[in-house]
C-alpha cells in the first residue's frame, strides 16, 4: 500500500496538482470515478448481459478502478488514514453486524436480521 501511495503522490507531486487536491474535491473525484465502473453496466438487462459486459470490457473497468483506487489512496494520505488498518478495523465491525449464524445467505440488512 506504501509503494503505491507514493507512486500516487510522485505523480501528483511531478505536476504540482496537490494545490487542487482538497478533501472535498477528492472525494468527489472519488464518487465521479465510480460512476464510470456503473456506466459500463448501464442498460445492462440479465446477468448473462452484466457478465459479458464485464469480459469485453475489462480493460475499461480496470482503468475506472484504478481512478478510485487512485483517489482514495491520495484522500487516505492526506487525511492521515492507515487504509490497511481501517479495513481491518471495518471488517472488525461488519463482522459484529453480520454474524455468520444470522447472514449466511441472506440480502436482509444488519437492522432486519
Amino acid at each position: 500500500m506504501k509503494q503505491l501511495t507514493e507512486k500516487v503522490l510522485a505523480f501528483r507531486d511531478e505536476r504540482d496538482w496537490k494545490q487542487f487536491h482538497n478533501s472535498k474535491d477528492l472525494a468527489l473525484s472519488l464518487v465521479l470515478e465510480a460512476t464510470e465502473v456503473l456506466e459500463i453496466f448501464q442498460w445492462k438487462q440479465d446477468q448473462a448481459a452484466i457478465d459479458g459486459v464485464a469480459l469485453e470490457r475489462k480493460q475499461d473497468l480496470a482503468d475506472e478502478l484504478a481512478d478510485v483506487f487512485c483517489y482514495t489512496l491520495l484522500m487516505a494520505n492526506d487525511l492521515g488514514i492507515d487504509l490497511a488498518e481501517a479495513l481491518k478495523t471495518k471488517i472488525e465491525k461488519n463482522s459484529a453486524k453480520y454474524p455468520v449464524d444470522k447472514a449466511k445467505g441472506s440480502d436482509k440488512k444488519y437492522t432486519e436480521l
